[in-house]
């Protein structure tokens, strides 16, 4: 079996990745065109650590508390006063997509970082990269990423496919580091975006976002958006991704039943793993299906 894999253990799930691929370059009933060889991939729990939450919200919340030290008000209205008071419940409800917290969240998200050019925002990322670590693991944040799905991208991508990131996280901070840590271009990058205006020369975030979360069925509608196509191939992790593996032809499932090297947990991904059965989806099980998990 293929030595590109090299952190995947040889099973079903290796096999079932390299039969598929085999499949669509060989000429015969199976082959695809290049052009329609589309993968996409969701970002946090699939590509990199989620817990004991999603990395891009350590950078916010960081953010939010600085912002209400300066103006204390803030405390009295949602996001703030969920993370003054450790409200996990309320942002639990971001997976849900509760439409008090996706607009709470939307428009602090909008006020935040209201008026920054790219470069301010993402010097505020690339500073926040270079001295956070993850609370449990204690380790940088680009260093918890997952070897077996590097390596699955770069097989992809030797194979022709164009692979895109589609995450419900931000898209602009994503792309801070989707290059040099993925090999995705930021235009391959879609996410919950803001909106920009151009004026004297320069470009800066509006207050509003762009087409919703890209969550459950915004990840087809914002992937066919950008790129005209479904995707082919596609891997996530929860149940916020069944529409977007439900769209591809092969959807590959992330199981985090790993404790000793990760995480293991199944809330947020009940719904995912009972589909992943019903629908024949390929499940990469982090304990027996990875010889590595974030490299040596």
């Amino acid at each position: 079996m293929t030595d590109d894999l090299a952190s995947w253990n040889d099973g079903p799930a290796k096999q079932s990745i390299v039969d598929f691929v085999t499949a669509t370059v060989t000429p015969g009933p199976d082959f695809v065109d290049v052009a329609d060889r589309i993968a996409t991939f969701d970002n946090d729990g699939t590509l990199w650590v989620e817990r004991p939450l999603p990395p891009q919200f350590d950078f916010v919340f960081r953010r939010w508390a600085a912002d209400v030290a300066k103006d204390p008000s803030l405390a009295d209205q949602q996001p703030y006063k969920a993370l003054a008071a450790d409200d996990h419940q309320f942002f639990a409800g971001l997976a849900t997509q509760d439409p008090e917290v996706v607009g709470a969240l939307l428009s602090a998200f909008g006020r935040t970082w209201l008026g920054t050019t790219p470069d301010e925002f993402d010097a505020e990322v690339r500073k926040w990269l270079a001295t956070a670590t993850q609370p449990t693991l204690g380790r940088p944040y680009l260093e918890l990423i997952y070897q077996p799905m590097r390596e699955l991208l770069a097989y992809l991508r030797a194979n022709g496919f164009r692979v895109f990131v589609c995450s419900g996280g931000g898209r602009d901070f994503m792309r801070v580091f989707a290059e040099e840590t993925w090999g995705i271009y930021k235009e391959n990058v879609i996410g919950t975006a803001a909106e920009y205006t151009y004026s004297d020369g320069r470009i800066v975030r509006g207050k509003h976002m762009l087409g919703g979360l890209d969550l459950g069925p915004g990840k087809p509608e914002h992937i066919f958006a950008q790129t005209g196509r479904f995707p082919l191939f596609a891997a996530g992790n929860g149940d916020v991704d069944i529409e977007m593996l439900s769209a591809a032809e092969f959807g590959l499932l992330v199981n985090h039943d790993d404790d000793t090297r990760e995480f293991a947990y199944t809330d947020g991904a009940e719904a995912s793993l009972a589909k992943a059965a019903e629908l024949g989806w390929t499940v990469a099980n982090m304990r027996d299906d990875w010889s590595d998990v974030f490299g040596s």
